[in-house]
């Protein structure tokens, strides 16, 4: 078998050099919250494959969900031969989104896809071209999910010009010192200087930025946003792509606030680790494009409709929900012991349910420590740690463990997690 240092180099000589990968390590097998590289070392895994493995690597009702579509049907196309799973699976989501009144569903293979698709049917719903992200939001890496994400390096340098109508104002985040006011205040000019309300299709916000750090929406700016699309005619999209399907102890972040969206995309941990998103919505406005302006080829596989059944039936089951809670509560819990070290250099600690992240800073000061972040991140994985940063300074640590993580094995990763912490210090 190859080792990781000669499959490193195989990838090099064939893997475009665009694609980037936090480790050199090279996954050979994986369960629930542990992975093992080629050469047979364990890790402990609060990387959940960019949030998608919320219920686990290999969750066996899972797996046996996908066993038993296998055997019937892998692929028809479900705009040529329609199928069971993918009518099943909207119903449930259908169901369990926070959305005001009647909803429908529409089955895609990527997050960027959803993002895609939630513009382009609030375009034709409202008949209007602009919409306005935030700053710090990441929605995908196609050309509209690119200009509509609020981060520049390293997803959007060289690749533009990017499609036009797309503005963006800052994201509160008061730790930074951007406040919600700050926040409105910029919608207001944008309104005043670049696009009239009325010719503003849509907001999209995650209510816990990913990519951007794990920065959780207050819920007076989500009040604020749903009162100016009621105000002006626009739609309000929720990006849940990072933050859905149990992440912050609940189905959907947007649970949380007291007010709906009319859009919320999905993905990630949907599908249980294969390729699955969608758009879920008011049934009026998902109706508004006309049969055949929605779809894809792959869009709502069977297979993966099958998987993503399994999923919903594990966090009913086994109480996902309140497990996520649990564990970003002690998640915060291991922080703040540490924290009151100022050496340490931890700075903000936050998140919401098991979505948790924490920054690190020069000791003394909210300065960004980006170079410490990624050899903090080098360190973890010495130890038997994968660890992601994220955030717009680079400096935030971010934790996407699997839920179903056994509790020593979670305890035995905030060990690692403080070690590594305290040998990069």
């Amino acid at each position: 078998m190859s080792s990781n240092a000669e499959l490193w180099q195989r990838r090099a000589a064939a893997v475009a050099r665009g694609v980037s990968s936090a480790t050199q390590l090279f996954a050979e097998r994986a369960v629930n919250a542990e992975i093992w590289d080629v050469e047979g070392k364990r890790y402990i895994d609060f990387a959940g494959g960019i949030g998608v493995l919320n219920t686990g690597h290999r969750h066996p009702k899972v797996l046996a969900a996908i066993e038993q579509q296998l055997q019937r049907v892998i692929h028809s196309c479900f705009q040529v031969m329609p199928y069971e799973p993918y009518i099943a699976l909207a119903e449930q989501l259908n169901a369990i989104a926070p959305i005001e009144g009647a909803a429908k569903t529409l089955l895609l293979s990527t997050g960027a896809e959803a993002v895609e698709n939630a513009v382009k049917i609030a375009r034709l719903a409202t008949g209007r071209p602009g919409v306005i992200a935030f700053s710090g939001g990441f929605h995908g890496r196609t050309m509209m999910a690119m200009a509509l994400t609020g981060k520049v390096a390293p997803y959007k340098i060289g690749f533009g010009p990017f499609p036009a109508d797309v503005y963006h104002a800052r994201f509160p985040h008061p730790w930074h010192g951007v406040s919600v006011a700050d926040s409105l205040a910029d919608i207001a000019h944008l309104f005043k200087c670049d696009i009239e309300p009325s010719r503003v299709a849509a907001f999209i916000v995650e209510p816990v930025q990913g990519e951007g750090g794990f920065t959780v929406a207050p819920p007076e700016f989500m009040r604020a946003l749903r009162a100016l699309c009621d105000e002006h005619g626009i739609l309000l999209i929720a990006d849940e792509v990072q933050s859905g399907f149990a992440r912050t102890g609940r189905f959907f972040a947007m649970e949380h606030y007291d007010v709906r969206a009319d859009l919320i995309t999905t993905a990630k941990s949907i599908g249980g680790g294969l390729p699955l998103s969608g758009v879920v919505g008011r049934a009026g406005v998902m109706d508004a494009p006309p049969p055949g302006g929605l779809g894809g080829t792959y869009g709502g596989n069977p297979v993966a409709c099958a998987a993503a059944l399994a999923v919903i039936e594990v966090i009913r089951s086994e109480n996902i929900l309140a497990r996520a809670t649990q564990m970003g509560a002690q998640f915060r819990a291991h922080m703040q012991a540490l924290a009151v070290e100022p050496q340490l250099g931890i700075g903000e600690i936050r998140g919401l349910g098991a979505m948790v992240a924490f920054e690190l800073v020069k000791p003394g000061t909210h300065e960004p420590d980006a170079d410490r972040t990624k050899a903090l991140t080098a360190r973890a994985a010495e130890l038997g740690l994968l660890l992601l940063s994220c955030g717009v300074y680079y400096n935030t640590v971010r934790v996407l463990v699997p839920i179903t993580v056994e509790d020593t094995t979670f305890a035995e990763g905030l060990q690692l997690l403080a070690q590594a912490i305290r040998d990069t210090a």
